[in-house]
């Protein structure tokens, strides 16, 4: 049995498995059990608590690491991921990553489609790890690298394994089995409401269907851009995209849209006043907490920050 040991330092709570405190042989086992960060201080309420998942601390810089890891290793152990086959799927840039990382480490050959719009550092870090990036058109978002992929796949079908993780039962899964846990052992089982966007689904998914299953009072609350026309990178707007396969449209309890604009600048004033330099889908994450929070006169609320800040500077909107 696997006890985990918690440590708390200001504004932080770590869950280590004993076996991560010595050395070990894989990057791969340093995938999950991320800190939780306190941001209780943005709420201004005695009795109301907002906590936020810091999974830029996975290896591969993003909460996407989890997936990626469980759709390979349950890939392999169904056969369908065998040496020699190339893995193939479509991504806007973080599963990609935790797939070249992943691929890397365990010898495979890894093919991305991502939208030809996507921030070089996005591409670069893919390409360090040794993937090769196929570029879909800009103009059709993460819909249309799907729909590259896909038709790549089909033509030839012995050559590639393809993940498809918007359709992918291991993407929740491995949010379920780690993610979820992780947030009940944190908080002490505390939590009152769950707030994360919905990119792929999965994150909030699985752990969403974990906390219910603790307990089903606890409020899920799925962020989305408000409209079309808002870009949030790693967000989808469901109404006008093509929905994953793996969401439970009956699992949320509320649906809160965010403006491009209020997470932009959420994310801006997350760096510049707090030092936690995140990207754009946290920012939102937070702003959408935010609003939770300040709607209850007490309750925990927790939030994903799917990743760090660093794949967007680019974009010109930390200058």
């Amino acid at each position: 049995m696997t006890v985990t040991i918690f440590t708390r330092s200001k504004n932080m709570i770590w869950a280590v498995a004993p076996e991560r405190a010595q050395q070990t042989g894989s990057i791969l086992e340093q995938i999950g059990n991320t800190p939780l960060l306190d941001l209780s201080g943005l709420v201004g309420r005695s009795d109301v608590q907002l906590f936020a998942k810091a999974e830029w601390f996975n290896p591969g810089g993003s909460v996407k690491d989890r997936a990626a890891l469980r759709i390979i290793e349950d890939a392999e152990r169904s056969g369908q991921l065998t040496p020699g086959r190339t893995l193939l799927d479509a991504t806007s840039g973080n599963t990609g990553i935790g797939y070249a990382m992943i691929g890397a480490a365990k010898g495979y050959t890894v093919h991305l489609v991502m939208p030809a719009n996507v921030t070089r550092e996005r591409k670069a870090l893919a390409r360090a790890y040794g993937a090769q990036i196929i570029e879909s058109d800009p103009l059709e978002g993460s819909d249309g690298a799907i729909r590259l992929a896909r038709s790549i796949v089909a033509a030839e079908p012995q050559r590639y394994f393809y993940p498809d993780q918007y359709n992918n039962e291991s993407n929740w899964r491995a949010h379920f089995d780690t993610t979820g846990p992780e947030i009940l052992h944190q908080t002490g089982g505390r939590v009152t409401h769950f707030v994360a966007g919905l990119g792929t689904t999965g994150t909030f998914t699985g752990v969403g269907r974990r906390l219910k299953q603790h307990n089903p009072a606890i409020q899920l609350v799925a962020l989305q851009p408000s409209d079309e026309m808002q870009v949030i990178e790693g967000l989808k707007h469901l109404p006008t995209s093509l929905v994953p396969g793996i969401y439970d449209p009956g699992l949320p309890d509320r649906h809160l849209p965010v403006d491009a604009e209020d997470a932009w600048e959420m994310t801006r004033q997350l760096a510049r006043k707090h030092g936690l330099f995140v990207g754009f889908s946290a920012g939102a994450a937070v702003t959408g907490a935010l609003q939770i929070a300040r709607e209850l006169d007490h309750g925990v609320v927790v939030t994903v920050l799917p990743d760090g800040g660093a794949k967007y500077v680019s974009l010109g909107l930390f200058d």
